[in-house]
C-alpha cells in the first residue's frame, strides 16, 4: 500500500511538474518588404546576418534582384515596423522607411545607390 501511494505520488510530482515548464509561443507571421537599395549579394548577405540578430526574427530571405526581402518573425516579439526600422539601420531603404544616414555612409561602395557613384562592379 505504501508503495502505491509513493508511486501515486512520484507521478503526480512529475505531472504537475512538466505542466509548469510549457513555454507559449507567439504566432509567427512573414511580410515582405521592398528593399529597393539593396544591389548585390554583399546587400543580402549583411541584411541577413543583422536581422539575424534581432529578437523574434526567424528567418530572413533577401532577393537582390527582385529587391525584396521576406521576414518571418514571431509577432509577440517584434513587429513589421521594428523590422524596417532595424533594415534602415544596416543603411539601406525599407518600404517607406529611409535608411540611416550614417549607416548608409558606411556601406560598402558597391552597396550604395548609383546615384551615389555607387552599385555593383561591372565585370568586361
Amino acid at each position: 500500500m505504501k508503495s502505491v501511494l509513493l508511486f501515486l505520488l512520484l507521478v503526480s510530482g512529475f505531472v504537475f511538474h512538466g505542466q509548469g515548464q510549457v513555454v507559449k509561443k507567439g504566432a509567427f507571421a512573414t511580410a515582405t518588404i521592398k528593399t529597393p537599395t539593396v544591389q548585390c549579394s554583399d546587400c543580402k548577405d549583411r541584411i541577413e546576418k543583422y536581422l539575424s540578430r534581432e529578437d523574434g526574427i526567424t528567418k530572413v530571405v533577401v532577393d537582390y534582384k527582385r529587391k525584396i526581402t521576406k521576414v518571418t518573425y514571431l509577432t509577440d516579439r517584434t513587429t513589421i515596423e521594428n523590422i524596417k526600422t532595424a533594415i534602415a539601420n544596416a543603411g539601406y531603404d525599407a518600404d517607406d522607411v529611409s535608411a540611416d544616414t550614417e549607416a548608409y555612409k558606411k556601406l560598402p561602395n558597391c552597396c550604395k545607390k548609383p546615384e551615389d557613384g555607387g552599385g555593383p562592379v561591372k565585370k568586361n
